[in-house]
């Protein structure tokens, strides 16, 4: 039992592979702390943002913009919310008081939905920043398992055949020994496959209710949140009582 059990042990395992096995065993691993790097990582930023879309509901509920503002985490580079808000603030004043340069014979609606798009799309690239490495893991660490198997089956059958002896005992250890390699592919493939779909789920959620928050920033900036008087342009209720 003693001799069976030392057989199977990874120690055992590291000291009769060769340079290739050992090489295969040693990207495996580096791929597994690279993904659950990632996996990790990712997940807390997912739950800060998280956060942050909850102080996105609360900046409707302020009375003025600057006291939304306040509501927002102050970095701008964390938080895609308040960067959405001040982006869209400060194209709104620039639009205003450089009508003299290329972009003002672009109108507001056109000006504003252009920048927020920029940084909806740069929060998105954030969003997906280093998934890459979990896709590239879960679709590869199972054909490397896979090599490293066949590889030490190879050397087992090269053993085997230059002791001139096939028996059980004989082919039990050294084949077990090279099927660890596809447990250790698929033991490294499926959690970065899990972590990707699920942090995929929890992105599209965010960007969703990014661009929801973009949407009522762009009615809310173009129908009178700001008093673009350089135009001549009213804020809604003043246009109504104008109306009336």
């Amino acid at each position: 039992m003693n001799e069976t059990t030392q057989t199977f042990d990874m120690a055992h395992i590291w000291a009769q592979g060769d340079a290739i096995s050992h090489a295969v065993a040693i990207m495996l691993v580096l791929m597994s702390v690279a993904s659950w790097s990632v996996m990790i990582v990712k997940a807390w930023n997912l739950m800060k943002l998280r956060q942050m879309s909850a102080q996105a509901k609360a900046f409707w509920h302020a009375t003025s913009f600057e006291a939304g503002l306040s509501t927002l985490t102050p970095t701008t580079a964390d938080n895609p919310f308040r960067d959405l808000a001040v982006r869209g603030s400060e194209a709104v004043q620039h639009h205003v008081t450089h009508q003299d340069e290329l972009h003002g014979v672009l109108n507001l609606n056109d000006w504003l939905t252009s920048t927020l798009r920029q940084s909806i799309d740069e929060s998105t690239s954030r969003f997906q920043a280093g998934l890459s490495i979990l896709a590239s893991v879960g679709s590869t660490a199972p054909f490397i398992g896979l090599f490293g198997t066949v590889w030490g089956i190879y050397h087992a059958l090269i053993g085997i055949g230059s002791a001139g002896q096939a028996t059980l005992d004989k082919v039990a250890g050294p084949v077990g020994e090279s099927l660890v390699m596809t447990a250790g592919g698929l033991a490294v493939a499926i959690p970065a496959v899990l972590g990707y779909n699920a942090l995929v789920r929890g992105n599209k959620e965010l960007l969703g209710r990014l661009k929801h928050f973009a949407h009522d920033l762009h009615a809310y900036l173009v129908t009178g949140g700001k008093i673009r008087s350089a135009r001549n342009v009213l804020p809604l209720n003043a246009r109504k009582g104008a109306a009336q």
